[in-house]
């Protein structure tokens, strides 16, 4: 693949040194050089062939190398692809991330793709102590970058349970007051997980109570809509009640993992980017990231039991699976067909890992409803891949200027593994759906925006100095649904905050990353 040239002559920045020294002939020796490369700077423009120097945590310059530069490490990009570090806005590791573990803090399956910077806490996940989480990245930092959400689901779970109730007035102040909280200590926004109980238990006021909360503080909404095909509301629906949620609260909308998920939507794309952009045009910020796959991963309990079947719980859900009324297999009837029958199906943990639904009935000699009842009275949690989106649908959503690249981060799918590097391969190398610059600002700059983070996402003078080097021509992923654990291929070497976290294809094992709080602003009105 070939990429526009243009070679930069003079050097865009040199940070000044002492007093009456001459920066063109006072030597200065900083840790790296790399030279050579094809360098894509996040910002869309045309790829250079620069030298990039890099001391401490910043890049220092871009350009001919100024005059008294000498490094202490010199990397000769020639035939490679310089990039910034990418950053994925939705991913589920923060796990790993928290891990006593440092070999699991080290993220290799992001690092291993050029990624740099990652946000947890999505779906409504993330954590209320915003600052006790980034007290404990501090102390026990990881491979790459990490910012976090609030969740929405873990405030409701806190104040109000696993149950299907709204809140009461004095429990909604204290929901609010943990969001602000949350938001003063450096949360991005507020995430939510409509889709899923007791999160689904909430109506759309409650969220746009707590969204508004987070607007103020410069936050964004952040949402697995509540239906992303035809198992409840609608996909439509679905999509009007997070824009209504935006618009009341006076903030920016991101779509997680933009789908049309099931047999009733699937082809349903264009329509769904011609709604977004009415609701653009109407002064609505919206943005969406985006995951490669056709199969997406979620639990077997969220994917096929009714929601009232969950009220109050795991425990609640079994009670009503051993019996298994027929308005209750009649309800995952509907599921399973929306979801393209026991055949979409695939266990991705647990004794059953890599078995289909329809199988494993065969097996049993049972129906596929009393089978997957049988998987979920023995582990409520378990975990699928399901196979329900087209690629007409994927591509269509790739094509968007407000859709940028995730990975939607779990274990068992070969999404956690590959997913930039999938979309690379495919999006640019394969079908040329974009350019390698596009790409690279989707999976960058244009994410550090969406998100609010200063400094990232961009090869500039000045900016942290989290950058990929990568061969364009092998970059791929190497994950699949049968071995999702393998890592993905052509990342040369990666920095994070100027430490080298992959060299020469290999992993170093450095923990350079960061807690990425959003800069507090001083009309927060936030306590000291």
């Amino acid at each position: 693949m070939r990429l526009a040239v243009r070679v930069l002559a003079a050097p865009l920045l040199l940070i000044p040194l002492g007093a009456g020294q001459d920066p063109a002939t006072a030597p200065r020796t900083i840790d790296l050089v790399i030279t050579n490369g094809q360098v894509i700077d996040g910002t869309g423009t045309p790829a250079e062939v620069a030298e990039i120097g890099v001391d401490g945590d910043r890049i220092l310059y871009i350009g001919q190398r100024p005059r008294g530069i000498t490094a202490r490490r010199t990397i000769d990009a020639r035939g490679l692809t310089v990039t910034p570090g990418f950053i994925d806005p939705h991913t589920h590791s923060g796990p790993d991330a928290r891990a006593p573990d440092a070999a699991r803090r080290q993220l290799a399956n992001h690092l291993l793709q050029g990624v740099t910077s990652i946000a947890i806490g999505n779906d409504g996940g993330g954590e209320a102590d915003i600052a006790g989480l980034f007290a404990r990245l501090t102390a026990n930092p990881t491979g790459p970058n990490v910012a976090s959400f609030t969740g929405f689901g873990t405030i409701r779970l806190q104040v109000v349970g696993n149950r299907d109730r709204a809140p009461t007035a004095a429990e909604l102040e204290t929901m609010k007051a943990h969001t602000a909280r949350a938001m003063c200590d450096g949360a991005l926004g507020l995430s939510a997980g409509l889709y899923y109980a007791p999160q689904s238990f909430a109506q759309t006021q409650e969220v746009a109570a707590l969204a508004a909360i987070a607007g103020r503080h410069d936050g964004i909404y952040e949402t697995h809509l509540r239906d992303e095909g035809s198992a409840s509301i609608g996909l439509i629906p679905a999509i009007d009640e997070a824009i209504a949620i935006a618009r009341n609260g006076g903030l920016p909308l991101h779509i997680a993992h933009i789908k049309a998920l099931g047999a009733d939507v699937q082809g349903m794309a264009p329509k769904v980017i011609a709604h977004i952009a009415t609701a653009q045009k109407s002064g609505v910020a919206i943005t969406a990231d985006q995951y490669p796959w056709e199969a997406s991963s979620t639990s077997l309990a969220a994917a096929l039991v009714p929601r009232w079947a969950q009220d109050g719980g795991a425990p609640a859900m079994v009670a009503n699976l051993r019996t298994l009324t027929p308005r209750l297999r009649t309800g995952m009837a509907e599921q399973l067909r929306i979801r393209g029958g026991a055949n979409a199906i695939l266990l991705v943990r647990g004794p059953y890992k890599g078995l289909r639904l329809d199988a494993l009935a065969t097996r049993w000699k049972l129906a596929p409803l009393d089978a997957a009842a049988r998987i979920l009275i023995a582990d409520p949690g378990a975990s699928i891949a399901s196979f329900n989106m087209t690629e007409q649908d994927i591509d269509a959503f790739a094509r968007q200027p407000w859709v940028v690249t995730s990975s939607d981060a779990t274990n068992g799918h070969p999404r956690r593994m590959g997913s930039f590097a999938r979309g690379w391969r495919l999006f640019v190398r394969d079908k040329k759906l974009m350019t390698p610059e596009r790409f690279v600002q989707r999976s960058s700059a244009q994410t550090a925006a969406i998100l609010g983070l200063p400094d990232r996402g961009i090869l500039a003078p000045g900016k942290f100095a989290d950058i990929a080097i990568l061969d364009s021509a092998s970059y791929a992923e190497r994950a699949t649904y049968d071995r999702p654990d393998i890592p993905s291929t052509g990342v040369r070497y990666v920095l994070v905050n100027g430490r080298l976290a992959v060299d020469k294809g290999k992993l170093t094992g450095a923990l350079a990353g960061r807690p990425l709080a959003k800069p507090r602003q001083p009309e927060w009105n936030c306590p000291a």
